[in-house]
């Protein structure tokens, strides 16, 4: 399972012109799942996405957490993150997961988020998204988290 993480002052999503998920100051979290990911993927990666230290303290250093600054979560569904770019001029999408599994994962990780943590927000899974943002820093990473095989 992947997830592309910004921090960002604002960030948005819209489908046919209705606003489905938006947030003031925290991360957007665009996520991939390959095929093999299971729960335990998605909880491992929510635990590092919600506490992976990105924010500044006092002293101006990434000393604090999505959990300790109570900032927005706006996840997104982002099955191109995980697709194999290393030859030729066209990605390969063959690691990740079907259409079912990948929103079945996707709404497990949604609904585990809504368990932890006070402000989630969505896009919609398979939709054509427009994602508006203000990158903070800016500050991006990947964070990944292999199944166990």
């Amino acid at each position: 399972m992947k997830g592309l993480i910004q921090r960002v002052s604002h960030a948005s999503v819209t489908v046919n012109g209705e606003v489905t998920g938006q947030i003031k100051g925290g991360i957007l979290l665009l996520l991939g799942v390959e095929k093999g990911d299971d729960e335990a993927c998605a909880d491992k990666l929510l635990q590092k996405v919600l506490n992976y230290r990105i924010f500044a303290d006092d002293d101006g250093k990434m000393n604090l957490s999505l959990t300790d600054t109570g900032g927005g979560l706006l996840v997104v569904s982002q099955f191109t993150l995980v697709a194999d770019t290393r030859k030729g001029l066209r990605p390969g999408f063959s690691s990740g997961a079907t259409p079912a599994e990948g929103e079945r994962l996707y709404n497990y990780f949604v609904d585990r988020a809504n368990l932890i943590h006070s402000s989630v927000e969505t896009g919609r899974f398979g939709a054509d998204m427009k994602v508006e943002l203000l990158n903070d820093g800016p500050v991006t990473f990947l964070l990944e988290v292999p199944p166990v095989r």
